[in-house]
Parts: C-alpha cells; structure tokens; sequence
C-alpha cells in the first residue's frame, strides 16, 4: 500500500467505495477526531496502564477501527458497508462500555472538587483523561454529523457518551 499518493493535494480525501469528500467536511472532521482519540489511547497504553485498563483500551482501539470505516461510508453506501460484512458498532458494544464503567463504579472511587488531569503525576491517567476530552468531541461531532449529513447508528452516537464515562472513571481508578 502506498502512503505518499498526492490524492489530497487539491483538498480531496478518499472515504469507503471509491467515493471522496473534502478534507475539511464534517465527516472528515468526525474521522479525524476518532483518530485522534485512537493515538490518545495508544499515548496512555505507552505510558503504562494495569493489565486491567490495557486491556480495556486494546478492546476500544479496535472497535474505533471498525468505527472509522462505518463513518467513512457515506449514508448512500450503509447498506453496502453491511452487507460486506464490516465492524460495526452494536447495541452490544455499548452495553460491554457500561458494564465496564459499573466495574469500576463499583470500586467506590472517590475525589474531590473537580477532577484535575495530570494532578496525580501519572501520563498513564492523564492519558486516559485526554482520550476522555476527545471522545466528548467525537461525541458531539458525531451528534452534528447525524444531524447535518443523515443517519448515523444510535449505538454510534451513545458509544462516545460511554466511552468517555468509562475513561474518566478508569483515569480515577488507576
């Protein structure tokens, strides 16, 4: 695969099924933000999480593959991106985040005053909550996008909601 294409010089970027969108779109904006999130993620696993938490991210960081394709299929292409059988984002997905979150709910975790990123000197947890900013991004990218561009899938648009409670939760829990 080549990297170095030229493709996007004129302001162009492909999606799925050979279709291609302006870099500067909403979608674009929505894919980028996803792979920020992805490379906020990867920055906290380098940084050192427990088993628990690094295994927790890996399960996020693939599902956000399979996420940035769906959302690189323009609403014309849904049913093609199905029937080829891609990730996608289910109803399931987003119950694991909210047994996850209950988890660590359960752990009885405690602060005070508003959270402060990085307070405690960990990049491991000051990682988390910066994937947590950003998936609050992604979810109100996302909420535009269905609203502006068409239908995205409510397990889409709640995943980012859980995501984020997860990820703070798991900043706190260490």
């Amino acid at each position: 695969m080549k990297i170095v294409t030229k493709r996007g010089d004129e302001g162009e970027t492909d999606l799925l099924f050979g279709r291609r969108m302006q870099k500067s779109s909403l979608r674009a904006e929505v894919l980028g933000t996803l792979d920020e999130l992805n490379s906020a993620l990867g920055w906290a696993r380098a940084a050192g999480l427990s088993e628990e938490v690094e295994g927790i991210v890996d399960r996020v960081q693939a599902k956000l593959v399979g996420l940035m394709g769906e959302l690189a299929c323009l609403p014309e292409d849904v049913e093609r991106y199905r029937e080829k059988g891609f990730d996608r984002v289910e109803a399931g997905d987003v119950e694991w985040l909210e047994s996850e979150a209950e988890n660590f709910e359960d752990r009885d975790i405690r602060f005070t005053g508003w959270a402060r990123p990085g307070a405690d000197g960990t990049l491991a947890r000051a990682g988390l909550d910066f994937a947590r900013s950003i998936a609050r991004r992604a979810e109100r990218r996302t909420w535009e996008l269905h609203e502006s561009e068409g239908p995205i899938s409510v397990s889409v648009r709640l995943y980012f909601n859980r995501l984020s409670d997860l990820l703070w939760l798991m900043a706190r829990a260490g």
